[in-house]
């Protein structure tokens, strides 16, 4: 059973994780080990222009450090292992620089790019960027760009040793040690350079090394008149079958049942020539051997199995890449969302920190009459202390459980002291933590929002600097500005100084300062912004009529008619949750779960909306309705302790860094939902004004899918320029994937013939 309940724990924690997985880097492509970098295609560059530019910025960084240059003949300033398109322009700017630099290379240089088919177009895209260092880049055949970068090469007489690639590495003071095959070398630091297209993926049967096997196309024009194979569903192997099939007959095998990631030109193709019977398309099929010139596969009819053998001179295995996880992780590097460690014992330190501040408070009235009790406090707090600091110390030493547990220990606390009124606190802070972090003279509430409106400040800059003033996205500088100045001024400034004001010298009328009813609720004044049923007591605990109204009015029709224009962009332009997420939340969100699971677990915030109108309903009519009092207060109870804390407070914010920044929102968010059944509706009748479009120049890098926050396969949509909505999915409208996409593919609208937002994208300074 305990078995189990991990092993579901696990699945969950793990839902961020992409196909491909990428390795845990810190600022400027540094990974866990000091003085090791990693950049390219392993570092997220999908295009040549951003792994170029990655080579330049890693030697700026680099460039920069008091102990760049050894001064020891003997020792390499930096090593690259990697002679593509990163490592290249950061020997370039390595020498530029005055740092000495030798490029290990297993295969050759530019090994990638020269397994290209004969004649493929290069393109020199993001067009608005241009290219970063000394080595050239334009729109070209590959064999013209292969060309100009040898030619770069010899001019700058680069020190590269090509057959030879990186084996394994030594940390050592001052440095590394680097061995390859053929020797061994020191360097200050190791810049990795690798990608991961080198490590095709491969089908794993019998007969799959034979003569005939390929996992690359390198000169279709070479075949003629054959019976050939292609394996895969992406767009290397319908291109790969589609030019084969000019002069040999092709048979595509693919185990699904449909080709979802394919360009849609390239569908159309695929369609045409399936339709001239050029290519014979198996779908839900898998190979299970190779002898001889036959193929065996297996093949789902639809219920039943069968097999089939079919002839095959040739067989192109085109199932992509492995990332390289066995070899990076000798070299000591930690890929993402790795779950080291032990939960067991996590959650047995968190207990233990929660049973010392048990003991530490008991003395204040919580534990009177309870065994141990009598311990002194000092005990309490030393044993406090010394679980919290075990779990710091296995937390720095890479154990992810470990930080799971202080994050919920932090956020545990901070929700579980704040609630106002003796013995209102969780345990064990009841009838001292309140108290406790109620200092010069504000109760422990106040002190709760100016933490909350730091961090969202703090964050929220870092965040608009990445995604807007970075990058040059006048869209993404106005969402962030949007988000602090919510926060700030609705969430902040107006529930704790403007309203008590507002009374105080009568800005809202004499009548109405002088009403206490009205007077007496500045909590209410959050409702200005925040509507039912995020923020739930609207209508409770004799609300004053004007807040009655606004409620109603909020609620049920500007909430409405914001969504037929901007589906739930509520969510990351206003909402101070949404807020939260978006930017103490965006350092993870990449981790945000995706796939199918993860779109199912969306139930839940339907369940929640619904429990949320039950709740008020009941709470309306109580008091006409005697028998409804008692369920009324109970489901009240419920969803204060529940939804209003365990769900908005406790639980997302301790997943931020595990699950992402939109947990609440996206999964028990009862606004989220309301606004989604409203976007979706539009949607549907044809009126909405929300959606994002895509043009044909997705190249597939996932870099949309990657950075989505509620985990929506993005690239899916892309490839198939099929529009992206709230019938379709839940998206928030934040426009990550379209600042993220380095093609710009990805734009909002047009709906109803004209353009929602336009994003403005980076151009040269």
């Amino acid at each position: 059973m305990l078995k189990k309940i991990r092993g579901q724990i696990n699945a969950i924690l793990a839902s961020g994780d992409m196909p491909t997985r990428r390795p845990e880097l810190k600022a400027h492509y540094e990974s866990n080990v000091s003085g090791l970098y990693v950049i390219g295609d392993l570092a997220g560059a999908p295009v040549i222009k951003l792994a170029m530019a990655q080579g330049v910025d890693v030697i700026e960084h680099i460039a920069e450090k008091p102990d760049a240059k050894s001064g020891d003949p003997g020792v390499y300033d930096v090593l690259i292992a990697g002679a593509g398109a990163a490592g290249l322009n950061a020997a370039l700017a390595a020498q530029e620089r005055g740092l000495r630099a030798l490029v290990l290379e297993k295969n050759k240089m530019a090994n990638t790019i020269e397994d290209f088919p004969d004649g493929k177009w290069v393109y020199a895209e993001p067009d608005a960027s241009p290219p970063k260092g000394k080595l050239w880049l334009d729109g070209a055949r590959k064999e013209d760009l292969i060309a100009r970068w040898r030619q770069i090469v010899l001019e700058n007489r680069l020190e590269i040793r090509t057959e030879e690639g990186l084996a394994s590495l030594e940390k050592q003071r001052g440095g590394f040690v680097v061995r390859s095959a053929k020797g061994e070398y020191r360097a200050r630091r190791v810049i990795l350079a690798t990608g991961q297209r080198g490590n095709p993926r491969k089908l794993g049967v019998n007969g799959e090394e034979r003569e005939g096997v390929y996992h690359r196309l390198y000169s279709p024009r070479y075949y003629h008149h054959k019976e050939i194979l292609v394996v895969g569903g992406g767009n290397s192997a319908v291109e790969a079958a589609l030019v084969l099939a000019e002069q040999n007959r092709v048979r595509l095998s693919y185990r699904g049942s449909e080709l979802a990631r394919i360009f849609k030109d390239n569908e159309r193709k695929l369609d045409e020539a399936v339709a001239q019977k050029r290519i014979e398309l198996i779908l839900n099929s898998n190979v299970k051997e190779f002898s001889g010139k036959t193929a065996t596969m297996e093949i789902d009819r639809g219920g039943h199995r069968e097999t089939r053998a079919v002839p095959c001179d040739y067989a192109f295995v085109l199932i992509g890449a492995e990332l390289p996880v066995k070899f990076l992780k000798s070299l000591g590097i930690r890929m993402e969302n790795e779950w080291n460690g032990s939960l067991l014992r996590a959650a047995a330190l968190a207990l233990a920190t929660l049973l010392g501040l048990w003991l530490f408070g008991g003395h204040a009235g919580d534990a009177a009459g309870i065994p141990f009790s009598a311990a002194p406090p000092v005990a309490g707090a030393l044993m406090a202390a010394g679980a919290l600091g075990a779990l710091l110390a296995l937390g720095w030493r890479g154990d992810r459980f470990a930080w799971l547990g202080v994050s919920f220990l932090a956020w545990y606390t901070i929700y579980g002291v704040k609630s106002p009124g003796a013995g209102a606190e969780f345990w064990p802070f009841r009838h001292w933590g309140f108290h406790l972090l109620s200092f010069f003279g504000r109760p422990a509430t106040f002190w709760y929002t100016v933490l909350y409106t730091v961090l969202m400040t703090g964050f929220g800059i870092r965040a608009l600097k990445r995604w807007g003033i970075d990058r040059r996205d006048k869209f993404q500088i106005w969402r962030y500005v949007s988000l602090l100045g919510f926060q700030w001024i609705f969430f902040f400034l107006i529930p704790e100084f403007l309203f008590q004001w507002a009374v105080k010298y009568q800005w809202v009328g004499a009548q109405l300062a002088g009403d206490p009813q009205f007077a007496g609720q500045a909590w209410r004044s959050y409702g200005l912004i925040y509507a039912w049923p995020l923020f739930f007591y609207s209508f409770f605990y004799d609300p004053h009529k004007i807040w009655i109204v606004w409620g109603i009015f909020l609620a049920f029709v500007l909430i409405p008619l914001f969504a037929l224009f901007h589906g739930k962009r509520y969510c990351s332009w206003i909402c101070g949750c949404g807020g939260l997420a978006e930017t103490f939340g965006d350092r993870w969100r990449h981790l945000a779960p995706k796939g199918r699971a993860s779109i199912r677990w969306e139930w839940m915030n339907v369940a929640i909306l619904i429990f949320a109108a039950a709740v008020t309903l009941a709470m309306l009519v109580k008091d006409a309705v005697a028998w409804l009092r008692a369920p009324a207060m109970f489901g009240l109870d419920t969803y204060h302790l529940y939804a209003d804390i365990w769900l908005v407070g406790i639980l997302p914010v301790t997943l931020y860094p595990f699950l992402g920044g939109k947990v609440w929102c996206r999964y028990w968010c009862p606004l989220a939902k309301l606004m989604h059944l409203f976007s979706a509706a539009y949607t549907r009748l044809g009126v909405s004004r929300f959606r994002i479009v895509a043009n044909d120049k997705c190249i597939g890098c996932q870099e949309c899918t990657r950075n989505c926050q509620v985990g929506i396969d993005v690239m899916s949509y892309a490839l198939k320029q099929q529009p992206l909505d709230n019938a379709t999915s839940s998206c928030i409208g934040c426009g990550i994937c379209v600042s993220a996409c380095p093609m710009d593919v990805l734009s909002f609208g047009p709906a109803a013939g004209a353009k929602l937002v336009h994003i403005q994208p980076a151009t040269a300074p």
